[in-house]
């Protein structure tokens, strides 16, 4: 296995390259896949990358990507003076789980999200899939529950 870098990127460079892993990150984890398909609003991503707001960092082994964490950042609406990051998705191919890749993008992401004023980072990990013991060994704490419910008629 090469070794892999870590880098931020902008959506131009990183678009057309991740859409083979993003339909992996899809197949794997999204939930009501029976009637919420994989659609991503690049537009949005593009006016949020124009507002600064988005931050995409990625692992590269050979040139080639195998991980994405792509955060969104925003002044809080109750702590104005503060920004706060929210992860929008966070990935890494199977075969880079083992070892350390995951977490030195989680590293590399908050390094640079810290050196750009973040307050705080917020990474949401879905229940049948999670990923809870790395975040506590990085220094995350458990905070708040999330529930979901289809609204939709099938």
């Amino acid at each position: 296995m090469q070794e892999v870098k870590y880098q931020q990127e902008f959506l131009v460079g990183f678009q057309k390259e991740a859409e083979e892993l993003i339909k992996l990150h899809w197949e794997e984890i999204a939930v009501n896949k029976d009637f919420i398909y994989l659609n991503p609003c690049w537009e949005s991503y593009a006016r949020l990358e124009e507002q600064e707001k988005l931050k995409i960092f990625t692992a590269r082994s050979d040139g080639s990507l195998v991980g994405y964490f792509v955060v969104i950042v925003n002044p809080h609406l109750h702590y104005k003076d503060h920004l706060f990051a929210s992860n929008d998705v966070l990935y890494l191919h199977k075969d880079y789980r083992k070892g350390l890749t995951g977490v030195k993008l989680l590293k590399f992401g908050e390094a640079c999200l810290k050196a750009d004023g973040v307050s705080i980072l917020t990474i949401n990990t879905k229940v049948h899939q999670s990923f809870d013991p790395l975040l506590e060994r990085l220094g995350y704490n458990l905070i708040e529950r999330s529930y979901s419910k289809p609204l939709l008629e099938l």
